[in-house]
């Protein structure tokens, strides 16, 4: 277990970025090298439901971010971190264990700062993460870390050829702040696996359940110090003191595209290896033969789930002309039937927006829209206290329009009318963005419309594509590269080609 300490950050004075007083001590505290760390200065989290304080996380600064690479590099050159595998799966082992006693503490701090619903605590905002880390521990007891490619004869010698996957390095994983819990275990548990070590930057909206995961690691895991640092801060300096670190091996980032391009940016200074999950603005089809009530069920209730904060949400659902008031009938219906409010009671099914810069940013994009030319069908209506915002539906969209090419990150679908299937997927494709979509109708034809769309994930009739074990991750300007399932491992390994001649004797 991990040494717990309090020191200074070197801020200047006890006033948060609030303009009040902050407390003196933070609710949660850093990791770094090993040490959970309290900061002098200290910014607010804020409930979402309601708009008011939370809490208060420690703000770290640049000095901070350099301090966390520098154990993070030491802990890889210096220990067996990177090599002993048996280790890292009993580490993994520990912080899976971890997080399920701590289950209870980690879903009432994600519903009062993500704003996130208990069932969404049972699925992809806690339950899901948590399944994560038992995956990585399980799957690297098994992971072919060799691969003999045999013996070759060069000018009359035999030489042996081999592979080894070695360690990417010091890892700097910056998250998005609508399934954090999520977003940090997909990046955290298979570098871990890996032998990488890591520096984790929460999102300056939830610092807290971030951190949480810090102090669970330092207080119930025998991962050494230095292995894993965690961060919180509303200083952007401090992110791009991560991608820009002539220390860092390797940058991993979920948020937006603009954002996503900066940090490729920095890297290349020092040709780091990049892995970003970025945007969306998938496309739902609705084939001629689809069942229209579960193609609008599902449509509906998907594109409110977390208030619409996914980037892998069909946000456009693309309808055949002659069936679109039939469809658009049913998705209004849908909408109605939505429970917005209170995310800790059991009866929600959708929450608020995390922000009201995220609220006013959906507001301003729907408004604009109705402008140029779109039909508010339902919605659009901002809700307090909170930063609540009522599901919306809209018709007779452009399909080049800002609305239909720009990711909401709010509970807002765009009904865009097709004539024919190559329509269709003419439309689906005509996005920077490739990270996921969707398709109703008969099988074999579903299938054939799916594999046309260029995205990295696809859910027929409503198969659900996301778990543990199953690649996630985007097409264009959606991401480079993929988190969970082998391929995630992969992200985070180096490979190393061998070569040996073989001796007469070794021949025999």
């Amino acid at each position: 277990m991990q040494e717990t300490a309090t020191i200074s950050s070197g801020h200047d004075g006890g006033s948060g970025h609030d303009g009040q007083q902050n407390p003196s001590h933070p609710d949660r505290r850093l990791l770094i090298d090993g040490q959970l760390l309290e900061t002098e200065r200290t910014f607010p989290s804020l409930n979402p439901a309601t708009g008011e304080v939370l809490g208060y996380a420690p703000d770290a600064t640049v000095a901070d971010a350099e301090a966390a690479v520098a154990a993070a590099r030491e802990a890889f050159d210096t220990t067996d971190w990177s090599t002993n595998t048996e280790l890292r799966v009993h580490c993994l082992e520990q912080l899976h264990q971890a997080l399920v006693d701590h289950r209870a503490e980690l879903a009432a701090l994600t519903i009062a700062e993500v704003g996130a619903t208990e069932s969404l605590c049972s699925g992809a905002q806690l339950d899901g993460p948590i399944a994560i880390v038992r995956y990585y521990a399980d799957l690297l007891k098994t992971y072919p870390m060799t691969e003999d490619l045999g013996n070759v004869e060069i000018r009359g010698m035999q030489h042996h050829r081999w592979v080894e996957k070695e360690a990417g390095g010091v890892v700097a994983a910056i998250i998005a702040y609508n399934y954090p819990t999520q977003l940090a275990l997909a990046k955290l548990a298979p570098a871990l696996a890996a032998g990488c070590t890591v520096v984790l930057k929460s999102a300056p909206d939830t610092p807290l359940v971030t951190l949480a995961l810090g102090e669970l690691i330092a207080e119930h895991t025998d991962i050494p110090a230095g292995v894993v640092n965690v961060l919180a801060g509303a200083d952007p300096q401090v992110g791009v003191a991560l991608t820009t670190s002539p220390d860092v091996d390797m940058v991993t980032f979920t948020g937006s595209t603009p954002t996503g391009r900066a940090i490729m940016a920095a890297a290349s200074e020092t040709l780091k290896k990049v892995f970003l999950e970025l945007g969306g603005k998938s496309a739902a089809i609705v084939l001629d033969d689809a069942d229209f009530n579960a193609a609008a069920l599902f449509s509906a209730f998907s594109m409110v789930t977390h208030a619409g904060q996914g980037c892998a949400l069909t946000s456009r659902l693309l309808v055949p002309e002659k069936h679109k008031d039939e469809i658009v009938e049913l998705i209004k219906n849908n909408f109605g039937m939505v429970r917005y409010g209170d995310p800790a009671d059991p009866k929600t099914y959708m929450g608020p927006l995390i922000s009201q810069k995220q609220r006013d940013k959906v507001d301003g994009m729907v408004q604009r829209a109705v402008a140029a030319g779109a039909t508010l069908v339902t919605g659009g209506e901002k809700v307090d206290p909170g930063y609540f915002y009522t599901p919306t539906l809209l018709t007779d969209v452009d399909p080049d329009s800002e609305i239909a090419q720009e990711e909401v990150f709010g509970p807002v679908l765009v009904v865009i009318s097709y004539s024919d299937d190559d329509d269709a997927v003419r439309i689906a494709n005509n996005s920077i963005y490739g990270l996921s979509g969707a398709v109703f109708g008969s099988q074999d034809r579903a299938l054939a419309i799916a594999r046309r769309i260029r995205t990295g994930t696809f859910s027929i009739n409503g198969g659900n594509y996301f778990s543990p074990d199953s690649p996630f991750g985007g097409f264009k300007q959606s991401g480079i590269g993929r988190e969970m399932g082998r391929a995630g491992l992969e992200e985070f390994l180096e490979s190393k080609t061998f070569a040996t001649v073989v001796t007469p004797e070794e021949g025999r």
